[in-house]
């Protein structure tokens, strides 16, 4: 199966599910305004200036769509049709793009995608609100469908999304504590950095997987299950673009060049490991140009070409295989043998193993 194809159609329908709860331009007859309508006035000129043209300037640049993918291949694996669940899909993705519009800010970034970031087109103001705003818009559908989700199936689907919500929140301190210097970042051991990514990187596929096992009448067990295999295919995601951005490549050039988590002063499993391993001086030397947050060239050469003499690359991808295939082994001892699951599967792979 051509996964690169299969994501791309996926993308296209569930961009038209946004559309359906954030569209392009609202107007009166906009879902939002039946499910929350106005006291007052509709002021549509500044909603579309402020919500809606920011929003989909930003999700017009692309990205994957992966983790609604990942919504509706678990529907169907755990033995109902995707379809009747899809509008529910879009709620990790919209929030997926509110945190990295947020990042962006929280990071000083210049670029995402490929062009310059929301908050350098559109202002802090818009960009800071418009960020919040993407947490709670695609979470309409619960409201839209409330009469065919039981009180108590809905319960466990919002106790979900306030679990994860939070943890994106700490992972996130974490990660700004770490390469701000407000903890020592260079005594990090393998499980604070893997704990980061299961707050951070890991909590909006987790949040995929199990609001769509809670929605599909998966047991408990399973649901749990799911949540710690989606978990690390978000986590597995995380070293895989970290492999990339020191490996160069097209990746790196969407991103406006390779080495930008040297800049950053980022603390990978990459860099963890080599800290682990590394000779004294190396070690020393490593430490220096992170801490400079350059942009100069040779110095992160100098910096890749330290990781790559411990051979911390490939140690990460060793990781996130194992990672995820033993995550996978406890998941799908509870899944019917299907082709959706066959296909649940192989994405999986697909994810950690790609090239862009």
């Amino acid at each position: 199966m051509d996964m690169e194809k299969f994501l791309e159609e996926e993308a296209a329908s569930i961009d038209k599910i946004i559309e359906k709860y954030v569209p392009r331009k609202f107007s009166e007859k906009a879902l939002l305004f039946k499910l929350n309508p106005p006291q007052y006035a509709y002021n549509l000129e500044a909603l579309n200036k402020a919500i809606a043209e920011p929003i989909w300037e930003f999700l017009d640049r692309g990205g994957k769509r992966w983790r609604p993918t990942l919504f509706l291949l678990i529907c169907e694996a755990v033995g109902r049709k995707a379809e009747d669940f899809v509008d529910f899909a879009i709620i990790p993705e919209v929030i997926h793009n509110g945190t990295l519009m947020v990042d962006d800010i929280e990071d000083a970034s210049e670029f995402r995608r490929g062009k310059p970031c929301t908050y350098k087109i559109y202002g802090l103001d818009i960009t800071i609100n418009t960020g919040n705003a993407m947490y709670y818009l695609p979470l309409l559908p619960l409201i839209e469908k409330r009469d065919k989700i039981s009180p108590e199936k809905l319960g466990k689907v919002c106790e979900v999304y306030l679990q994860e919500m939070i943890s994106i929140s700490l992972g996130q301190a974490m990660d700004i504590a770490w390469h701000r210097g407000l903890a020592d970042a260079d005594k990090i051991s393998e499980k604070d950095y893997l704990q980061m990514c299961a707050y951070k990187t890991g909590t909006l596929a987790r949040m995929a997987a199990k609001i769509a096992a809670v929605l599909a009448d998966a047991s408990e067990e399973l649901v749990e299950k799911l949540g710690r295999f989606a978990e690390s295919i978000g986590v597995a995601f995380q070293m895989q673009d970290d492999i990339l951005d020191v490996t160069g490549g097209e990746f790196a050039k969407k991103k406006g060049g390779y080495g930008q988590d040297i800049t950053e002063g980022k603390r990978s499993l990459i860099i963890i490991h080599t800290l682990k391993v590394a000779k004294a001086e190396d070690k020393k030397r490593l430490i220096e140009i992170l801490n400079m947050h350059t942009s100069n060239q040779k110095l992160k050469d100098e910096a890749i070409a330290i990781v790559k003499k411990y051979g911390s690359i490939e140690y990460t991808k060793q990781f996130a295989r194992k990672m995820v295939e033993e995550s996978w082994n406890e998941a799908k001892k509870l899944l019917p043998e299907s082709v959706a699951k066959e296909k649940l599967s192989a994405f999986a792979n697909f994810l950690i193993e790609r090239k862009i």
